[in-house]
């Protein structure tokens, strides 16, 4: 149902049903590069008869279910077959390799793993099996891992058998054991602020989080990002950004579902791909971060494409140039994109431009917060809510901002006050009419083309090399990406490692986007006069040391 304050009270089964029943005839999900095609109506069915495959594996009400896997069809078939049986889906990044799968599952107890065979350079299946070496001794259904005691079942998402895991076909095979009548006392007992997705997020502070997220938090952040966009059941969304994010799993799949939106769906990101569904399926959106435009606009065969059906989408992530955003208004016909912000704790969006505001406020500016949410600016050392055009901490209140981070209380303190305000971590001006511009971090957090990296983690990664006394990873200034990840070494006495060595020692064991791309060795850092390293100045320095970087 919906409620007075115009947010609905509704399960992500519910509003797929919802859709379904307007809409049964709208395609829902189209791959132009393996011509798949499903509408509203036959999409439910699927969704139904994997979401009783499920239970009758034993997936319980609650249970995680993390997917490891790239943009491919199954992947919002599983977002919504595990939301209308109470699961929550945990989604991990595609970069991800053997150290950071291992503390994911380990963190967050994590019941059921699906994956694909891989990604770029990593096998997910050699990795699975590297981590749960029972897999290939346990029956079935009867996995016991000292590692991970809470992990009871791995599916692979295809139809390839592999020992200990299984099948796609498996799994849909089994629906006929559940009966409509315990499926639907299943969906019955769910509730709106049940805990749906789970996303592991470097935050501001730490080591990732799993940031719990309920069908109301982002079924609703969904419905507002959509109807901001003036979405109908005639859009066709094209979503070249990773599910895995919120970009794609909530600006993209809920933001359709919720409007009865068409989503034209690339597995990763290829700008010939990409030019190529817009022209053929005559998307009306698009979505990516500013990266992904530079890299269709500067393609060369950018012309020979038909560009006329555009009419809005979001370009989000990380801030736009004006050029880049002037050439895709005028060159992609795109007059009127969209610029939100926001963070996953958010569900994500708190800001966002509006369909109609001058490329100024889109360029320079974050936009003004959603319906029934309020973002304010504080003084983050007094708490004291600041006046327009004073700098401060950026923070949000409302039904988006998340249930906590998972078994971390004490960082669910600290992200969230007692007057239930989410504190960003972000700096931020605001003007009379309530327009956010982003003009830095509170804290020291890294964004690499949309990408969070938070330093610590690697800087305890490269605390592992017996060579490395000392090390502080600071973002470097990157016209590509925005920012680049920087480290700072002191080396031991008595070594003499080179820049190669770390990124060998790094390759293979975190993700290649949090690989330091700039290496320097130092003899001190920068302090404050109470001994605070000032990563701000290794930042400051990175531009004498590496003047040609791009």
């Amino acid at each position: 149902m919906d409620t007075q304050n115009g947010l609905k009270e509704l399960t992500l089964g519910e509003i797929l049903d919802r859709t379904v029943a307007k809409f049964p005839d709208n395609e829902a999900i189209v791959y132009l590069d393996r011509n798949y095609r499903l509408t509203y109506k036959q999409f439910s069915e699927v969704v139904n008869e994997t979401a009783k495959g499920l239970m009758a594996l034993g997936i319980q009400k609650g249970e995680k279910v993390a997917i490891w896997a790239t943009n491919i069809p199954g992947w919002v078939t599983l977002q919504f077959a595990t939301a209308k049986i109470g699961a929550v889906l945990l989604t991990v990044n595609t970069n991800y390799k053997t150290a950071e799968l291992e503390y994911l599952l380990t963190q967050s107890e994590t019941e059921n793993l699906f994956l694909i065979d891989g990604f770029q350079d990593t096998d997910y299946v050699n990795t699975v099996y590297e981590l749960v070496p029972e897999l290939k001794r346990c029956q079935r259904g009867s996995l016991s891992s000292p590692k991970f005691p809470h992990l009871k079942r791995v599916g692979f998402l295809g139809p390839e058998k592999h020992r200990g895991m299984y099948s796609i076909p498996e799994i849909k095979s089994l629906a006929v054991m559940v009966s409509d009548e315990q499926y639907q006392d299943r969906q019955k007992s769910l509730n709106p602020h049940d805990v749906v997705n789970m996303q592991y997020t470097s935050g501001t502070t730490g080591f990732p989080k799993g940031v719990m997220l309920t069908h109301h938090n982002i079924g609703n952040n969904g419905f507002w990002i959509g109807k901001n966009q003036k979405f109908t059941g005639n859009d066709r969304v094209c979503l070249p950004v990773p599910l895995f994010h919120c970009f794609g799993c909530v600006l993209g799949v809920l933001a359709a579902v919720n409007h009865g939106t068409c989503m034209v769906i690339l597995e990763g990101f290829d700008p010939l791909l990409v030019m190529a569904s817009v022209e053929q399926e005559k998307c009306t959106a698009l979505y990516g971060v500013p990266t992904m435009f530079i890299a269709i606009l500067d393609h060369p065969l950018f012309s020979k494409f038909d560009y006329s059906s555009l009419r809005t989408g979001i370009m989000a992530g990380s801030n736009c140039p004006v050029h880049t955003m002037e050439q895709v208004i005028e060159q992609m016909n795109m007059k009127d994109i969209t610029i939100c912000y926001g963070l996953t704790e958010a569900s994500p969006v708190m800001t966002y431009t509006r369909i109609g505001d001058d490329i100024r406020l889109r360029v320079k500016t974050v936009g003004r917060a959603l319906p029934h949410m309020e973002v304010k600016i504080i003084n983050p050392e007094t708490g004291e809510t600041l006046s327009p055009g004073a700098q401060g901490e950026v923070c949000c209140r409302g039904y988006n901002i998340m249930k906590g981070y998972y078994n971390n209380p004490a960082a669910t303190k600290e992200a969230i006050d007692q007057d239930d305000w989410l504190h960003s971590g972000d700096l931020g001006i605001m003007d009379k009419e309530g327009n956010l511009s982003i003009t830095g971090r509170h804290k020291d957090m890294i964004i690499r083309g949309g990408e969070n990296i938070y330093p610590r983690e690697i800087e305890e990664f490269l605390y592992r090399m017996d060579e490395v006394k000392d090390v502080q990873v600071a973002a470097v200034p990157s016209e590509k990406y925005g920012e680049e990840v920087g480290a700072f070494i002191v080396r031991k006495e008595g070594t003499d490692i080179e820049a190669s060595e770390v990124s060998d020692f790094c390759r293979g064991k975190i993700s290649r986007y949090k690989i330091p791309r700039y290496v320097h060795f130092v003899q001190d850092y920068p302090m404050t006069a109470s001994g605070k390293i000032q990563k701000y100045k290794l930042t400051e320095m990175s531009t004498q040391i590496w003047p040609d970087r791009r």
